[in-house]
């Protein structure tokens, strides 16, 4: 259960980094909102994780990891961002080494 607290509170991450895009320092209300309540929610969730057994270390490693991943896919594809091969190689890379950290983490 730990770990899908842990994923959860990494897709409130993505949440929060494309609510501050939106939000425009803080002057549109909705999008400042989102961003409040999603990093909250991110928050609580990756304490969650740590708090059933995660490693600390693990728990932030792949908290981080799913954040900076799907923001970068999601800038790809709302902000039409670049996705060049190389760009999108590496962040393969780090989708694998979020599942390798999985793997070799003790439960």
């Amino acid at each position: 259960m730990a770990w899908l607290f842990l994923i959860i509170g990494g897709l409130f991450e993505i949440g929060f980094t494309i609510s501050l895009k939106y939000a425009e320092n803080f002057t549109k209300l909705y999008p400042s909102i989102s961003f409040v309540i999603c990093i909250t929610l991110s928050f609580l969730f990756l304490n969650r994780a740590i708090n059933q057994g995660i490693p600390i270390g693990t728990a932030y490693a792949v908290w981080t990891g799913i954040g900076a991943a799907g923001t970068a896919i999601a800038g790809m594809l709302l902000f039409k961002e670049p996705a060049f091969f190389w760009r999108v190689f590496f962040l393969l890379m780090l989708i694998g080494s979020i599942i390798g950290l999985k793997f070799v983490s003790p439960e």
